[in-house]
């Protein structure tokens, strides 16, 4: 048990808030990785005015000293995986292997945006004016506040502040308050590469307080929020009211297209990926997996033969699969909605009980319902969870159909080895992101990453396309 005092950083210092909270790991709840420093208003409004500064110098680096510093970043966290990976497992629950993969990834999103600092080129024009010229180019868009979740407490931070400091911008950094750790050890990478004093800084905090304060402020020009539909759009009204860009990813209800002519194991395979592993708390998780009347049983009778096998524990031991779910609130609620999707009708196949580990913590078993409807709650609400609920269909228009009847948008996926069905559905899946013959949940990190419907707003983010939220264009016209 640790009881120090992990402090924020604010202007190129580590301050202490007016309390701390404990970060009690959801795998063993007698594990507490420290005492997290929690930030106020005024210490916000200190942040901001630092980050204004910062950025004033930040924006005049050469690209050079730029890369260099996202370089060194990336470096680090990939040498530190092991290390950085098991305080990930302990803090969030998930699986050592997945703590380990998500710091790695973290790196790869610096050393990207390494790259890209370099490939900073704009454009010229000849003016529709005799003796005009004219150059377009991009400019950083300022102060960004980038609020993160804490199923990947890591890797979306890493995938927003790249970006931002690649282009010039500062950062105000607001973790969720359930896994500071990993947003306080970036940071302290991220404190010795040398950035002006303002340029990075991080609040740890309540919503309520740092996260409010943050949406509202006229001193940012730029938010990226990752979270619930619900705050995105209080974040989304309060940003409008001050003509600050946002970026909102937000819920989803991924579904897996099984057909007949599916590849059993692979499809198989897949749905337990993309349904269960995380914990279930992944946003591209396959909560519905819409089966096809031929496949069907054999499908269900095999997915559960193998949700039977997996190991299911605490996360730093060998061979768990599936580790802790985040918190006892969230257990509950995963509980709750086994109960209810019972009450509507559904079947439970198997799993879904809590589960009793050598370790206090909140584990349960992967659950698989049958005979569900799309209408079922069930099938509505993002359950953020280890659960999956089959529904049943005739044909592959059924399914298609199935899968674009719900309020989100943001990955979607197909088992089939018809090319005729596989290019229609690419065509046809109201999502942003589609799969063919492999699972919902895994994207890389050099291409777009969004949804549409109540998933996403905004630019996209990742790859190049990081760019349109955090650059401004702006246009010069020449006359020699």
């Amino acid at each position: 048990m640790s009881t120090d005092i992990f402090r924020n950083y604010i202007n190129g210092e580590w301050v202490t808030g007016t309390r701390s909270v404990a970060n009690v790991s959801p795998a063993n709840v007698q594990d507490v990785l420290g005492q997290y420093a929690q930030a106020d208003a005024e210490q916000v409004e200190q942040a901001l005015a630092a980050a204004q500064a910062g950025q004033e110098q930040w924006q005049q680096s050469g690209l050079e000293q730029r890369y260099q510093v996202l370089m060194a970043i990336g470096d680090e966290l990939i040498e530190r995986k092991a290390e950085l990976g098991e305080q990930l497992a302990r803090e969030e629950g998930k699986t050592l292997a997945e703590g380990m993969g998500e710091v790695y990834r973290s790196g790869q999103f610096f050393h990207y945006y390494a790259a890209e600092v370099l490939r900073q080129m704009g454009e010229t024009a000849d003016s529709v004016r005799p003796g005009v010229e004219i150059e377009t180019r991009r400019e950083p868009v300022g102060v960004v506040a980038i609020i993160t979740p804490w199923n990947f407490p890591m890797a979306t931070a890493a995938w927003k502040i790249a970006p931002a400091l690649a282009f010039g911008n500062a950062v105000v950094f607001k973790p969720a308050n359930a896994v500071p750790a990993s947003a306080w050890s970036l940071t302290e990478i991220i404190a010795r590469q040398g950035l002006p004093a303002g340029t990075f800084n991080l609040l740890m905090g309540s919503g309520a307080t740092v996260g409010d304060a943050l949406i509202h402020s006229q001193k940012i020009q730029a938010l990226s929020f990752t979270g619930s539909v619900e705050t995105g759009r209080k974040v989304a009204a309060a940003t409008a009211a001050n003509f600050v860009r946002c970026q909102l990813e937000m819920g989803s209800k991924n579904a897996l297209i099984v057909l007949d002519d599916a590849d059993l194991e692979q499809a198989v395979e897949c749905a337990l990926n993309g349904a269960f592993f995380g914990t279930g708390q992944k946003c591209t998780a396959s909560s519905r997996l819409i089966v096809t009347a031929g496949v069907h049983d054999r499908f269900v009778a095999r997915l559960v033969e193998r949700m039977g096998q997996l190991k299911v524990g605490y996360p730093l031991r060998e061979g768990v699969q599936i580790g802790a779910v985040i918190d006892g609130k969230q257990l509950e609620q995963n509980l709750r909605y086994i109960e209810q999707a019972k009450a509507e009708g559904a079947v439970l196949a198997c799993g879904g009980e809590r589960i009793d580990e050598e370790y206090e913590g909140f584990y349960m078993r992967p659950a698989l319902f049958v005979d569900t409807r799309n209408d079922m709650q069930i099938n509505r609400d993002e359950v953020f969870g280890p659960i999956a609920c089959v529904i049943k269909v005739a044909d592959y228009e059924q399914a298609l159909a199935t899968l674009n009847d719900t309020d989100f948008g943001l990955t979607a996926g197909i088992m089939t080895q018809s090319l005729k069905y596989a290019s229609d559905f690419k065509r046809r899946a109201k999502t942003g992101c589609v799969m063919v013959n492999l699972p919902t949940a895994g994207t890389d990190y050099h291409v777009p990453f969004g949804g549409r419907k109540n998933s996403s707003f905004g630019p996209r983010e990742q790859g190049t396309y990081a760019r349109e939220f955090y650059t401004v264009v702006k246009t010069t016209y020449i006359r020699a």
